[in-house]
């Protein structure tokens, strides 16, 4: 005789609180351990899913929270991005100093301590415009004679320079020969209180204009009578001459080259004499 229980079988689910699990007292059919264990694998992943799913939703919200409160500091620029320092780094042109260009100061220029008698107060006198017994120029010597020194300009000219000399205001006129082999030529330095005064008189000399010869002291008188051969030139307060010819006595001529020559040399040696003066006192006034 079979025992039945009145209706269809139910179905047993482990999940399910109201199912119930047959049981077969008698030795039946034993519990499927198989499904059993599937189950509760399967109920296990779905706790982690759940739980993963959770701590990234927590992420989210902490780092949302933290960008936010970023965002917000900065007291009355709160929110506003254009308030944040900027991520630029500014260029070294844009912060580096810039200098106004400096300049060495220009150098005195030594024409201007002797353009005028206020600036130019060296010592002057024969021995230091030409100094020592000889001068020497390229395998040339020339043998010093007498010096001269005057205040008055006009009794050591000749010719016109005189009248020139006094109408300039020449103040002194210093004189010094130089001779070799029968050649002497006389050097005049005419000073004058400004360039101006030198430059006029210098213009005003015509061929006719000349300083006087100086002989002695072993030299024979020259260029007292006939021709010989003068210049004239100026520079800064100084106007200078020089007067050549033959100790002989003789004219000088256009042939005579050596006079040329040793007029020539005397001439620009007195130039440099007096160049020489004034860059002395420009040195000297670099140097205080």
């Amino acid at each position: 005789m079979s025992f039945g229980q009145g209706g269809p079988q139910s179905q047993w689910d482990p999940w399910k609180p109201q199912s119930q699990q047959p049981w077969n007292g008698g030795g039946g059919q034993s519990p499927d351990w198989a499904a059993l264990a599937e189950a509760s694998e399967a109920r296990h992943k779905r706790r982690r899913v759940l739980l993963i799913g959770g701590g990234a939703l927590a992420t989210v919200a902490i780092g949302t929270a933290v960008a936010v409160a970023v965002v917000s500091a900065g007291g009355d620029n709160k929110g506003n991005p254009a308030s944040l320092p900027s991520s630029e780094i500014p260029s070294q042109s844009a912060s580096a100093p810039s200098f106004a260009p400096t300049s060495a100061p220009p150098p005195l220029d030594p024409k201007d301590f002797i353009a005028s008698a206020k600036k130019d107060k060296a010592p002057l006198s024969p021995e230091t415009l030409f100094p020592g017994t000889q001068l020497t120029v390229g395998e040339t010597v020339y043998k010093k004679g007498p010096t001269a020194d005057t205040r008055n300009c006009a009794s050591a000219a000749g010719g016109t320079l005189a009248k020139i000399l006094t109408g300039n205001d020449c103040t002194r006129l210093i004189r010094v020969t130089y001779v070799k082999d029968g050649i002497a030529v006389t050097v005049g330095v005419a000073v004058f209180d400004t360039e101006a005064q030198a430059a006029k008189a210098k213009g005003q000399t015509t061929k006719k204009s000349f300083v006087k010869s100086l002989s002695g002291g072993g030299v024979k008188a020259f260029c007292e009578s006939g021709f010989c051969r003068t210049t004239s030139n100026a520079y800064g307060r100084y106007a200078y001459f020089t007067n050549a010819g033959f100790t002989s006595g003789k004219d000088v001529t256009t042939k005579d080259t050596e006079v040329f020559a040793t007029g020539d040399n005397l001439q620009q040696f007195t130039f440099n004499q007096i160049r020489r003066r004034g860059e002395a006192q420009a040195s000297a006034a670099a140097d205080e």
